[in-house]
């Protein structure tokens, strides 16, 4: 999921952190460790300027931020160690990276939070009842069994992978007004009613995703697992998104979360994979813009902070402050008021207000104006968040993005796809 070119997440550069630097709590830190840096870097969703200012306000610790798309990301972790001592990274991903022993396991008795991570991170299930969603669920790659194993964990150990940050259902995006009827299906991207305004990420792992989602809501195929696909699943999807493409169905694939917004907003798409925050973009422009819940599902994904093999000593404890800092609460109000979801919600809440917290938490209606963290105008009272409460929405999911076993040969029938 790289959402990279958002124009309020510019990327930091060396030094450009912080202008406040007093403390907001006593912290046991000497002068010296005030001066750390680390060096982090991901997707542009959570590798925010506004985190790295309020860390360095907090802790005083400074972080250096780089944003890249998932491809580099994916590159940078698994060859260079030493170039960084944080990869922010999505669960999909650290499937690709753990194995090449670049990341260190991390002691979850040093997380003062874990016990309030939600479920869906520790043994995959939401609510005991939950049934556990296609793909690769983040459980399934968070825990080692000691801090040098390179093989995943098949239950919750002492030793996590990535600690969990940020998590969301994502869906199709539509213009209600270009449309005007009701869209329930996943197959409707596909429908050749909006044929040339409909629209695909060009991200394999995460397109080939909403491929399936695609491809099972018209009847057209049932998979196994559309996580994990045969090599005759995934010729059958491609078979039909390649007619669907020379048909002239698509008028565009999107890299970048830029791309994706300007899409929706001129009109040219009116149907097409989004993620939360270019929802938001479109509509603090003015122009009608709907997270789409369907009847088939979320496909979701999540991300958490991960450690550089190469990280010790004092930077190594600076990096625990930091990942207890961000599950502390502040970093979660700011997500969630993008409709991403953190990890622990419930020290969120207190960084929220009733009506922030109702509206994108519990689903209910909103009491007076929804902003987002720069102070756009998302909602106003009266209205409800697309899908419901959090409940709803991530007890909906019905895939995660994935890396599958035939990875390698996925890739290469999606770069015929688009070459097509």
């Amino acid at each position: 999921m790289a959402k990279v070119g958002y124009t309020r997440r510019s990327v930091l550069k060396t030094g450009a952190a912080a202008a406040a630097t007093t403390l907001a709590a006593p912290m046991v830190w000497s002068q010296e460790s005030k001066n750390i840096v680390l060096r982090q870097f991901g997707t542009g969703v959570s590798n925010l300027n506004e985190v790295a200012t309020k860390v360095k306000e907090d802790l005083g610790i400074t972080l250096e931020m780089t944003a890249l798309d998932s491809d580099a990301v994916t590159q940078r972790a698994a060859t260079q160690p030493d170039s960084f001592d944080i990869a922010d990274i999505e669960y999909w991903i650290c499937k690709k990276v753990w194995p090449t022993g670049n990341l260190q396991a991390m002691d979850v008795s040093k997380i003062a939070n874990y016990d309030k991570i939600v479920g869906i991170f520790k043994d995959g299930k939401l609510t005991p009842e939950s049934e556990i969603a296609q793909g690769t669920a983040p459980h399934t790659v968070g825990f080692v069994e000691g801090q040098g194993s390179t093989a995943f964990a098949d239950e919750q150990t002492n030793w996590m992978t990535l600690i969990p940050t940020i998590y969301n259902a994502d869906t199709l995006g539509i213009r209600p007004d270009l449309i005007g009827r009701p869209i329930s299906n996943w197959s409707e991207l596909l429908n050749p009613e909006f044929k040339g305004k409909a629209s695909l990420l060009d991200i394999s792992s995460i397109g080939i995703m909403d491929m399936a989602m695609v491809c099972e809501s018209m009847g057209e195929i049932t998979y196994g697992d559309k996580g994990n696909m045969t090599r005759e699943e995934i010729d059958a999807t491609f078979a039909i998104f390649t007619e669907a493409k020379r048909a002239g169905q698509f008028r565009a694939f999107w890299k970048t979360f830029d791309e994706s917004v300007n899409l929706m907003a001129s009109g040219e798409v009116v149907i097409q994979s989004m993620w939360s925050p270019a929802i938001t973009a479109v509509k603090t422009r003015g122009i009608p813009c709907v997270y789409q819940p369907l009847e088939e599902g979320y496909r979701s994904w999540g991300g958490g902070i991960g450690l550089s093999k190469s990280l010790t000593g004092m930077e190594l404890d600076a990096a625990y402050e930091y990942i207890n800092w961000y599950l502390s609460g502040w970093v979660g109000g700011f997500l969630m008021r993008q409709g991403y979801y953190s990890a622990v919600p419930e020290t969120s809440k207190e960084f929220m207000s009733e009506n922030e917290w109702g509206y994108w938490f519990e689903g209910k209606e909103a009491t007076g104006e929804i902003t987002s963290p720069f102070g756009d105008v998302l909602a106003q009272a009266g209205e409800v968040r697309d899908g419901g409460s959090f409940y709803d929405r991530m007890g909906s999911v019905a895939c995660w993005n994935a890396v599958m076993d035939e990875n390698q040969y996925m890739v290469r029938k999606w770069n015929e796809f688009i070459a097509s």
